[in-house]
């Protein structure tokens, strides 16, 4: 259940006409009154001999106990309340109940006797509005402080008392919601999101990995924002506004958005945060972060390869890192996430820019980043987009696959931190975005761990049962599972590829298993693959590319849903 507290206005009769009206797409059905400040208040909506203006009257009564220079320019207080898609219908009578509740935590009406007077009106089966006139009975001004975060408070508490879906409570970091407003306006320009939604992916990627102001508004520009910059007297620089160039107002002119309403993170001081150092960045051991130089990458392949290799070390960091260090790789894996939607190929697209768009939530809590201790990842979102665009087959595909599995387990581990903190909005963020990854992961995998798959199979009897015995010393009690994935083939053929080049097979396995947990895996055999081929530094020499005995088996890889990497060109004879 989702209260919404909205700005206060100044025309009770005209917020009515709205409630009552039939709404833009008439989707407002029977409005009417369910409760009211006395029990009696008259409904325009049930009653044709009362009028929205009687109503008005009625509500506005109290202003008359101020002289009119002591009246408040906005009194009309205003808060909707809405169900979840899932919740069931709720009754007259139970919204009702609600709406007492509501005005009673906010300090609306908090039931002395002398509160302000309201009124609830449903025109939906999945929500009321309730309209307040922010005077008392008694002539004072009612407390509602923080009466936003006192609904949210309350309805958390009907929620358990009702048995509806349980949303998990906010620390006040989210970024704004579209209003219904903008929404409607979205839809009737035939856009799939609102402005204010689509200008804060559009920030969000300008300024992933970019390494100063002059690049973060080259990037805006380059996407065809419209940008105003508020300078100071001085020549500094204050702040910006971006717009799309075809959502106007009524007046045709541009809506401009500043980055701050965008999302907290996104005003021009705190993306400043990212290019500086603070100083308690500094560790005991002197260690210094560096602001991101530029890129030396030779292609998307080597990026992805350097991304993968940050995300890993940034998952010890968020396991056993303090808390700022971690909340720094958290931020900085949206960064990563951004760079990696916007630079992958199409058939991987889709999935990632949900990733991304979902995992911004996840980005932002109260527990103060340390800056300088994500350089590494910042760098690789910078390479990532420095680097260009991946093909999505051969060694792109694989190393694609690589980056995207890894990504999946730092979101994981997100999600896990923001859990201990008792963090449940990103928590559920977090998780969200790993599903997203394990998609996108899906569809860039099967080809090149198809390809490994093959050659798993073509191993010689001697050298599979290598590492069938293998599996069972280092993993006695997953080695059963492992042997019964479609992965575990490939799994095989890296195991092999490791013995081949002059490896200990044994310690990398044990090293693999080790490094991190693997219950969160979907597949024991393709994350043991991947672990492999990254800590033998297979990934960083080879690629996947099929032999011309793969090309003749066409139907092998649509079984495989597994991950790859590549097949090493030093094979010993």
């Amino acid at each position: 259940m989702i209260p919404r507290v909205h700005r206060q206005g100044s025309n009770t009769l005209g917020l009515l006409h709205y409630l009552y009206a039939k709404g833009t797409h008439e989707e407002h059905t029977d409005p009417h009154l369910v409760a009211s400040f006395d029990g009696m208040a008259p409904d325009p909506g049930r009653d044709p001999s009362v009028t929205k203006r009687d109503l008005q009257h009625l509500l506005d009564q109290p202003l008359s106990l101020l002289d009119a220079g002591r009246r408040p320019a906005k009194h009309v207080w205003h808060c909707s309340v809405r169900a979840a898609p899932d919740d069931p219908i709720l009754s007259d009578e139970q919204w009702a109940a609600i709406a007492r509740r509501m005005v009673a935590a906010t300090g609306i009406d908090p039931g002395d006797g002398a509160g302000c007077r309201w009124a609830a009106v449903r025109h939906a089966d999945d929500h009321i509005h309730i309209i307040a006139t922010l005077v008392r009975e008694d002539g004072r001004r009612p407390d509602h402080h923080r009466s936003g975060k006192r609904a949210q408070a309350e309805c958390r508490l009907i929620e358990k008392e009702l048995g509806l879906h349980q949303v998990a409570p906010g620390d006040g970091t989210a970024a704004k919601r579209a209003t219904s407003a903008e929404r409607y306006k979205a839809e009737r320009a035939g856009r799939e999101r609102p402005a204010r939604e689509e200008l804060r992916e559009t920030v969000r990627r300008a300024v992933a990995g970019a390494g100063s102001e002059e690049e973060f508004f080259d990037r805006l520009a380059a996407a065809g924002l419209l940008i105003r910059k508020r300078v100071a007297p001085s020549g500094d620089l204050l702040g910006y506004t971006v717009a799309l160039p075809d959502d106007r107002n009524g007046e045709k002119e541009p809506v401009f958005y500043a980055g701050s309403t965008l999302a907290p993170d996104l005003s021009l001081p705190r993306i400043r945060e990212r290019w500086t150092l603070p100083a308690e960045a500094a560790s005991a051991d002197g260690f210094r972060p560096e602001q991101p130089a530029l890129p030396d990458v030779t292609g998307p392949a080597f990026a992805r390869r350097r991304a993968t290799a940050a995300t890993w070390q940034a998952l010890l960091i968020i396991d056993h890192g303090g808390d700022g260090a971690a909340a720094a790789q958290i931020a900085a894996a949206g960064e990563v996430l951004d760079a990696l939607a916007k630079t992958s190929a199409a058939h991987t697209r889709a999935e990632l820019r949900k990733a991304a768009f979902v995992f911004e939530r996840a980005s932002r809590s109260h527990v103060k980043t340390v800056r300088g201790h994500d350089r590494a990842l910042r760098q690789a979102a910078r390479d990532l987009v420095h680097s260009g665009p991946a093909l999505g087959r051969g060694e792109d595909g694989a190393t694609t696959a690589m980056l995207i599995d890894m990504a999946s387990f730092l979101a994981i581990a997100a999600a896990n931190w923001h859990a201990r903190k008792h963090h449940s909005q990103q928590a559920a963020a977090a998780r969200q975005a790993a599903e997203h990854l394990r998609a996108a992961y899906e569809a860039a995998a099967g080809e090149p761990m198809a390809v490994l798959c093959r050659r798993g199979h073509r191993l010689s009897p001697r050298a599979r049962q290598r590492q069938v015995d293998l599996l069972h010393e280092v993993l006695p009690d997953l080695a059963t599972r492992v042997q019964a994935e479609p992965g575990w083939p490939a799994l095989a053929a890296t195991l092999d590829d490791a013995h081949q080049a002059g490896h200990n097979p044994r310690a990398l396995l044990t090293e693999a298993t080790a490094h991190r947990e693997l219950h969160t895996a979907h597949s024991l055999s393709n994350t043991l693959t991947w672990r492999l081929r990254h800590l033998t530094g297979m990934a960083r020499e080879e690629s996947v590319r099929p032999t011309p005995a793969d090309t003749a088996q066409p139907g092998a890889a649509a079984a495989v849903p597994g991950r790859s990497q590549p097949e090493s060109p030093r094979r010993r004879r």
